[in-house]
């Protein structure tokens, strides 16, 4: 195709994707860094549980894995940017190749507490894209019947959020019947999707993360950056 048949193309910024930039690339062999979040401070909290087992999960996949615990995190633009709940949840997401987001339904809708803590993951941080490129899994819990309306709003962030969202889930219905007393999920169709899904997860990570930074270069972003750079004569 020749240059005129696009002219409105800045050609020196374009980028034919290129199979040796997607697999060419040194493969990293440390283990994947997954942080995990959940959406209650229940003291008995199902969400929590869950998101627990899928970490006991990914550790015997070969993950290393790191938790939020979201109490004392203000809402959102309640609190400045060095609160240090906020400090402490943007520094895990930096350090995180994938997430875990786990969430009760609430009145129909994941809860606030869920929503809180997406909304105080910026997508740029300076230089830093805390988000865009990583892997995630959506997982929820419910009291009645099984529904999927919080995995359905946590994956429309997680697209919002420039994130990997994988395409299996986790949805527990009556959660409460699907833990032990010690806390541990019982045996059931439900726990094996869990598995399925944290199986899912790691296999994503390994195919993207090396190739991340090539996955989330963008056009318009290449070309939003030279807008104001002098022209090269």
């Amino acid at each position: 195709m020749h240059q005129a048949d696009l002219p409105h193309l800045r050609h020196a910024l374009f980028d034919k994707p290129d199979n040796n930039k997607l697999h060419g690339l040194p493969i990293m062999q440390h283990p994947p860094k997954i942080l995990l979040l959940y959406g209650s401070l229940r003291t008995q909290s199902f969400s929590r549980l869950l998101a627990e087992e899928a970490a006991r999960l990914l550790q015997a996949m070969g993950c290393e894995t790191r938790f939020f615990n979201p109490s004392g995190l203000p809402l959102a633009d309640d609190a400045p940017d060095t609160h240090p709940k906020v400090v402490e949840l943007r520094e895990l997401c930096a350090w995180s190749e994938g997430m875990v987001w786990s969430s009760p339904e609430r009145h129909g809708a994941m809860t606030g507490l869920m929503k809180t803590q997406i909304d105080w993951i910026p997508l740029t941080l300076g230089a830093v894209r805390p988000t865009q490129g990583k892997t995630l899994a959506v997982m929820q819990v419910s009291g009645g019947s099984q529904s999927f309306n919080s995995v359905n709003q946590m994956r429309v962030l997680g697209r919002w959020m420039r994130m990997i969202t994988i395409p299996n889930q986790s949805s527990v219905a009556m959660a409460y019947k699907e833990f032990d007393g010690k806390g541990r999920m019982k045996p059931s169709a439900y726990y094996d999707r869990v598995v399925d899904v944290m199986e899912e997860l790691v296999k994503f990570t390994l195919l993207t993360r090396s190739a991340s930074d090539y996955l989330v270069d963008r056009y318009s972003e290449r070309k939003e950056a030279t807008a104001f750079q002098p022209s090269v004569l």
